[in-house]
């Protein structure tokens, strides 16, 4: 019986017709209630249907449409989509019925034959009620109708302000959800109406989901701290309830986004940290103004960098990129941004190696280059395990080359980006950045110019080499989620809050400073990754749950690969005008140590002997430790049972540290 309703509603519904048909509808309609509001009106006054004396005169019945139909075209009454018609075609409505009621008034006044005045009045509210009305009933008939056809998916809005408000009457419109409640923490505003749907306790969620059918909430709240929307993620996690969101207040605010666009709920709130706000000086320190370059610009440190230093209007930014399609790509990015934006900066795209210091001595000398910052790298560990040659050429003489470039072009600021790896370094791509800091802290130690300041950063969400984008893909497939350890544990900082904290550091920098940046509470990668299968709406399946959805399953540490990361190598570090920088303490070489290291391995590097290069990085880099030896350590220390633990002279550092980890959380 259902099935043939809805196949009658399919013929009845209009919503297919052309433009115009709809439009000659709505014409021949408003040609009968206009007539009919003038009977109406007139029986409305004498108190009968069948009026005899002082009956509307008949030319009315003609005057009337001809008169409010004009106004109406004129009013573009008759372009209003009638599925989205909102005030501003009640506003035209009323404007028309009022000076059609004005204008017939006048010339019933001239014609004379004792029409009531009265009548006109009467008339005027028939004829907003026929006029209006017809068209609301036809709007309430089309959304009806949509529910019944479209089936859209049933969702609750969490957030009953402005911006909930205003994604309801979004989703409304649209074909694949179905507001059917408010759910907001504000108990003043429970059991209240808005857009027909009421507004319930958060706890009423699971009746909810039983009594509608709701299987996704979507967080309405862009401009709630993140540790206020981080606490409502959690709150909601225990439910078999798919959690998505709408953009951020940021993202809305510099129109990046639009509020109906639903997304997953952003990383950002499973962590739930709220970012510091900028020391806006130390911004514009080594920007404003200057010619400022970031080697390695396509990558997603250095794009976003870019993105950062543009707002403080330098007069040039310069994109050293050796990718030809992410500097395509980028630069396109950038150049869009500029002309909405309207600034007046100079942008240069340029093509090039790090490790051809000829090329860039060119660049910095044409371009009259101020600030540096290099970002060029090659960061993923176990590649760069499997590729040592090359990864210490671009992470170790790559630097080197452009520090060079920068000395003998007079560069006043050249700011490296390093890493959370190269403190007590466990594979090549750490120890390689930790020689390139060793590198700049000795030149910096015989060369007043540049200003050469290292920061150190853990991982940043969203980049190529976050686990966040990979967990959502595996989830996606239907799993399974791969962790490497189930004790594994990483600090985590957003692109933007981490590309703004390095312009800030490197405008605070003496010479030879190591800053490193305060990442916040550590996170578990396996607590991790079940929140984000929770909040798909999944359940983790395990030994205790061997029906839920998604496996998460452990992979093993790769080459290199540590628990636990660090920031300092030592215990001295200081604070600095930001609350959320530290200027680390840590002991260097002289150059001429650095110099024999670095000899030493660029010869290694042409003969490609691997294990030359890692004997000189064991040299030069204090605590590295690379995996293998790690793996040897630990074996002879746990891997027999019941045998005495070796004695912790024997062990590296860093095996220390890591088996006390383990023993803490056994």
């Amino acid at each position: 019986m259902k099935d043939l309703f809805l196949l009658l509603q399919t013929y009845l519904d209009p919503s297919g017709l052309p433009r115009r048909t709809k439009r000659l509808l709505m014409l021949a309609l408003d040609l009968l209630m206009i007539p009919l509001a003038i009977w109406s009106a007139f029986a409305l006054r004498l108190g009968e249907w069948l009026p005899d004396q002082f009956g509307p005169p008949w030319w009315l019945f003609a005057a009337a449409p001809l008169v409010s139909i004009p106004i109406f075209i004129r009013l573009g009454l008759y372009r209003a989509v009638l599925r989205f018609m909102g005030s501003q075609a009640f506003v035209a409505v009323l404007k028309g019925v009022t000076l059609s009621s004005l204008i017939l008034a006048t010339l019933a006044l001239f014609a004379g034959g004792g029409v009531p005045r009265s009548v006109f009045v009467i008339y005027w509210g028939v004829a907003l009620l026929y006029i209006g009305g017809s068209r609301y009933l036809m709007r309430a008939y089309f959304h009806h109708l949509a529910r019944l056809l479209e089936r859209r998916e049933p969702i609750c809005i969490y957030g009953a302000g402005a911006a909930g408000a205003q994604l309801a009457a979004a989703l409304n419109h649209g074909s694949e959800f179905e507001p059917v409640a408010f759910i907001d923490d504000n108990r003043s505003l429970h059991g209240g109406v808005i857009h027909g749907l009421r507004i319930y306790d958060p706890n009423q969620l699971p009746w909810l989901m039983d009594q509608f059918g709701v299987t996704q909430v979507l967080l309405a709240m862009p401009n709630v701290p993140r540790a206020r929307r981080r606490a409502i993620v959690d709150g909601l996690e225990h439910l078999p309830i798919h959690v998505r969101t709408v953009p951020s207040f940021e993202a809305l605010v510099s129109g990046g986004a639009q509020l109906d666009e639903i997304r997953e709920v952003d990383i950002e709130d499973i962590l739930g940290r709220d970012p510091v706000q900028p020391v806006e000086d130390l911004l514009d320190a080594c920007l404003r103004a200057k010619t400022v370059m970031v080697t390695g610009a396509g990558g997603s440190i250095g794009s976003e960098l870019c993105r950062q230093i543009l707002r403080h209007k330098p007069a040039r930014l310069v994109l050293f990129e050796l990718s030809e399609h992410a500097l395509y790509q980028l630069e396109r990015e950038l150049r869009e941004l500029i002309n909405r934006e309207q600034w007046s900066v100079e942008l240069v795209a340029l093509l090039g190696s790090v490790l051809d210091r000829n090329h860039l001595e060119a660049v910095i000398r044409a371009f009259h280059v101020q600030t540096i910052y290099h970002a060029a790298a090659y960061k993923h560990v176990p590649m760069v395990e499997h590729n040592m040659v090359e990864g210490v050429r671009n992470n170790v003489f790559g630097t080197l080359s452009a520090a060079a470039a920068a000395i003998n072009t007079g560069v006043e600021t050249f700011v490296f980006i390093s890493t959370d790896k190269a403190v007590r370094p466990t594979n090549v791509m750490g120890a390689s950045k930790r020689f390139a800091e060793l590198v700049l802290q000795a030149l910096s130690d015989h060369h007043r110019l540049p200003r050469f300041s290292m920061v150190r950063f853990g991982n940043v969400l969203g980049s190529s080499g976050s686990v966040v984008p990979l967990f959502r893909e595996q989830i996606r497939k239907g799993g399974p989620v791969t962790v490497t350890h189930p004790e594994i544990i990483r600090y985590f900082m957003t692109i933007p809050e981490a590309a703004q904290l390095v312009i800030q550091a490197g405008s605070m920098g003496v010479g030879g400073d190591i800053f490193v940046l305060d990442m916040g509470e550590p996170v578990k990668i396996a607590d991790l990754a079940r929140k984000m299968i929770h909040l798909m709406g999944l359940e983790v399946r395990d030994e205790k749950n061997p029906h839920g959805d998604i496996e998460i399953q452990y992979t093993g540490l790769r080459p290199g690969e540590k628990l636990f990361e660090e920031l300092l190598i030592g215990d001295n570090a200081t604070g600095t005008r930001h609350p959320r920088i530290l200027r680390a303490g840590d002991d260097h070489l002289p150059w001429s140590e650095v110099r024999d290291h670095l000899d030493h391995l660029d010869s290694a590097c042409q003969r490609f002997d691997c294990e030359a290069i890692r004997n000189i990085l064991l040299q030069a880099v204090h605590g590295y430790a690379p995996y293998g030896a790690i793996e040897d350590a630990l074996w002879k220390r746990r891997a027999i049972v019941g045998q005495l633990p070796a004695p912790e002279d024997d062990l590296p550092p860093n095996v220390l540290r890591l088996d006390r980890a383990h023993n803490s959380r056994e």
